[in-house]
Order: C-alpha cells, then structure tokens, then sequence
C-alpha cells in the first residue's frame, strides 16, 4: 500500500479561513504539517518548532517557519532555473507552500525497477567541509581521512576544505536515518547505477549553484541534505525542502577567512546543547541503551539569538528583506 507524500491514515477534513479549501491533515514531522489538497496537490505549512538530535525543543523560534518556507521557495526557483525540475508550485502564505504529490511507498519490496510517482527512499548528504558528524566520526575514527580524499597519515581539522566533496547516502523513510552502502541503496530504492549516479550529479549541480550564490552574498556552503522522487515518467524531481537553515550548515565566510567557524544555520542551536552538556548525556543514554533525558527548552535570550539568525539567514541568501 502507498500514502501521500509525507501521508498518514488522518481523514479528518478541517477548514480555515488560511486555507482557500477544505483539505486533508496527513501529518506532522518535527517541523512541518502536511495537507492533502487534491489527488496531486499538497500543502507544507512551517511551523516556528525546532528540533535537534531527534528531538523537539520545547520552545517556539519567532519567524522560523515563514524563513523556512520563504527559503525553500528561493533554492526551488534557482533549481528550475539551472533546469532542475522540483516539486514544488507557489507560496500561498508566509510559511505555507503548495507541492506536487508523489507517493511514498514504505515497503522496499513494492518498490521496482519501473514504478513512478514516488519518493526515492534516500536522503543524500553533501559535505564540502570538515565539520558536524563528520567531524566526530574523523576523530573518532569511523571514517578515515583518506575516505574523503586526504592523503592517508593526513590529520583533519575541523573547518578544513575537503578535497572533493564527500557525498553519502543514507535511508528516509525508517524510524531512525542510517548510512547506506551503494548496493544497498540501489537494492532499497530499486534504482539503477544511470539513475543513481544521475541523483548524485543533480545533488553536485544544485549545489554548484548554492555554493557560487552564497559565497557572493558572504557565506559559506558547508554541507547539506537532499531529497528527490521519481515523476510520472520516472524522471528526476527535487522534494522536500532543501538549502535552509535546518538542512544545510553555513558559515560566516569573513569570519571563516580570519580563521573562525561562525555558524549561521540550526548547528547554532546544537552547539548550544553541546556546551549545556545536554548532547553528552544524550548520547551516553543512547549508548547504554538507558531513558533519554528530555532536552531543555532554549532561555529567552538564546531563543533571540536563533530566531534572529534565521531572519538573518533568509536575508543573505535570497537578496530579500524579510519585512
């Protein structure tokens, strides 16, 4: 059996005056309600939550859902504009946007080799920069420099330039995202090599485009995380939201070229958590298997700081002000 997009068993039918119809709850995820509007039409509408580490914080970021909503929208018309076919339609409001639907298929078995109109189960994550995740797992060694193109002997740093960008893929649509070899990918996804090394150029494309942009605007494009579905005629569709502050890192490039991380994107929020010591502890419990401690919601101040740098973030990246 295949749902909508992001979709659900929800028939409740709700009506609002912020809706020109009546339409369909499907979900919501951390961040963001879905809504059937027709058989191939969706709503997204942003919400002001935020979430890191798989967890909700219990505090609303002024403005967040609107930048969100407004950003997304951004990188999709720069998308269709380099030829990058996407999903989505129009903002029909500051934190509501209208998408084409496509079906997500839940059971890897149902997917073959000729079905169109889904959601690729894969998420793909492009890294141009020693930082986050990688970061740790360089330290940790769980991944060794020379996996993302250093020279073996070679000590990263965080913040360093890859030497070419490191891509890699893991699963959407399971409870918890894992990384995911390439047979195993092509089996789950039902893909062939063509088709998978075709996602795989989109994702660099996209990126060519973002990074160049950013960069004039006084950025750094430090990594980011896309996802894609098959059209009706299997072709290649970008999905989901892409380029914000809750997919992709970005730095500072003033700050950067003085030899400074600054970070401009949700990372800012992780680290707070990571300086509190609540991420520690975090992944102590989930090491040993044990109750996770609730996350904290963020102090007043902390909770200005996040919200103004998305503002900020919307800002610099579209050429628009916000207001």
């Amino acid at each position: 059996m295949s749902v909508g997009l992001f979709g659900g068993d929800d028939t409740t039918a709700i009506r609002d005056a912020a809706f020109p119809r009546p339409v369909r709850f499907l979900r919501k995820g951390k961040v963001k309600e879905v809504y059937e509007v027709s058989p191939t039409e969706l709503e997204f509408v942003f919400t002001d939550q935020i979430s890191v580490f798989d967890k909700v914080i219990p505090s609303l970021v002024p403005h967040k859902g609107e930048t969100l909503c407004r950003t997304s929208a951004h990188w999709f018309r720069v998308a269709e504009s380099a030829g990058i076919r996407t999903h989505f339609l129009d903002v029909v409001g500051g934190n509501r946007m209208r998408v084409r639907r496509v079906e997500v298929i839940p059971d890897y078995a149902k997917i073959t080799p000729s079905s169109t109109n889904f959601l690729i189960p894969l998420e793909v994550i492009a890294r141009y920069y020693v930082a986050g995740s990688l970061n740790d797992r360089l330290q940790k060694g769980k991944v060794r420099p020379e996996d993302v193109g250093f020279p073996e002997g070679h000590v990263p740093r965080y913040g360093e330039p890859l030497p070419e960008p490191f891509l890699e893929v893991t699963t959407k649509l399971e409870q918890v995202d894992r990384e995911l070899s390439l047979d195993e990918a092509l089996r789950i996804s039902s893909l062939s090599r063509e088709e998978y090394d075709e996602l795989m150029e989109s994702v660099l494309r996209i990126d060519e485009r973002i990074n160049r942009d950013v960069r004039s605007r006084g950025l750094l494009h430090v990594d980011g995380k896309k996802e894609f579905a098959f059209d009706e005629h299997r072709e290649l569709i970008v999905v989901d939201t892409f380029g914000t502050a809750d997919e992709d890192r970005f730095w500072d490039l003033a700050a950067y070229e003085e030899g400074r991380q600054v970070e401009l994107s949700k990372e800012f929020v992780r680290q707070y958590y990571r300086q509190t010591g609540y991420h520690g502890r975090l992944m102590e419990a989930r090491e040993k298997g044990l109750a996770e401690p609730d996350i904290p919601a963020l102090p007043p101040d902390v909770l200005r700081q996040v919200s103004d740098l998305y503002v900020r973030l919307f800002e610099q990246i579209s050429g628009q002000s916000f207001r």
